[in-house]
């Protein structure tokens, strides 16, 4: 009988039969799917492979950044086994074509060095093409806790949609809906912290039970330089309501802080918050209705200038 030194024998065939074991797994071609230049694409359900400069990103992307680590693993996954799910897009007129969903795959794609990348063409208004996205989004739970909060603004904002309505379309609960929303009334530090994860939204929660700014980014900052739990940010906050701080002066600021408020005040109403400290350190706030109020400004400021 003869010997077999490596061990198995005829290997895996002889233990699962030859029919079990599956082929070397080859990279996703899509062969034969092919957008030619701005030739028509039909209408069909197939994966149809679109010249990656005829692809334009989605302007209503709720992600407001990409980690550069999983993208570039991505990538290098993408260069081995090719794109397993394709993208969505949809016509923009003039032989091009709008993301819908995917904009992370596509931009992996590119870093992978495609030329023509796998997509579904799909019908959709502006008002669709935001709504998928966002919805598309948080159903991948990759968004950061303020990126989903300003994504539900949006989208109640622009698709005129109640918050009951919004709970709808994202399949949550409308509390959770509330509640993600109400991070937006955070200050601008404390939203920032929480986006790149100093703080969790457990401290957030805590931190929204305190109407005052300028001690929610104290606490903010004690949590960050102490590394408060939950539970301990909480006893803090409870110390703080039987021994509340004494109440500050008004503060007066220099004349031309509200001549700046004034100028300002011109374009964007009440929609402008201020803030300075006693050393002039300080931030401005602006929050903005429309395009048009923020053309306005930069015309402002390019007479200035003239």
């Amino acid at each position: 009988m003869p010997k077999n030194p490596h061990g198995l024998g005829k290997g895996l065939g002889a233990l699962l039969g030859a029919d079990d074991i599956a082929p070397v797994r080859k990279p996703v071609g899509y062969i034969n799917k092919e957008v030619i230049g701005e030739s028509p694409a039909p209408d069909t359900s197939d994966v149809l492979r679109i010249p990656s400069d005829l692809i334009d990103p989605n302007p209503f992307q709720p992600r407001l950044s990409f980690d550069e680590t999983a993208l570039q693993e991505l990538s290098d996954s993408i260069r081995t086994l090719g794109l397993i799910q394709p993208i969505t897009v949809r016509r923009k007129g003039n032989g091009r074509y709008q993301i819908i969903s995917g904009e992370r795959r596509y931009r992996a794609c590119i870093l992978a060095g495609m030329t023509t990348i796998p997509s579904y063409i799909h019908a959709a208004s502006d008002q669709g093409m935001l709504e998928m996205a966002i919805v598309e989004n948080i159903q991948r739970e990759n968004l950061d806790p303020i990126e989903i909060a300003l994504s539900f603004q949006r989208l109640m904002d622009e698709c005129n949609l109640t918050q009951e309505q919004m709970a709808d379309r994202v399949g949550k609960k409308r509390a959770s809906v509330a509640n993600q929303l109400r991070l937006l009334k955070l200050p601008a530090k404390v939203q920032h912290d929480l986006k790149v994860g100093l703080v969790s939204v457990g401290h957030a929660k805590v931190l929204l039970g305190i109407e005052d700014p300028e001690i929610q980014e104290a606490l903010c900052d004690l949590i960050v330089k102490k590394g408060l739990s939950v539970r301990q940010l909480e006893e803090k906050v409870k110390a703080l309501s039987k021994n509340p701080l004494p109440e500050k002066e008004p503060q007066q600021l220099p004349e031309m802080y509200y001549r700046l408020l004034e100028n300002v005040g011109r374009i964007f109403g009440d929609n402008i918050s201020l803030k300075r400290s006693e050393s002039g350190k300080g931030s401005i706030t602006i929050r903005f209705d429309s395009d048009e109020q923020m053309e306005r400004l930069l015309q402002a400021l390019d007479t200035r200038r003239g």
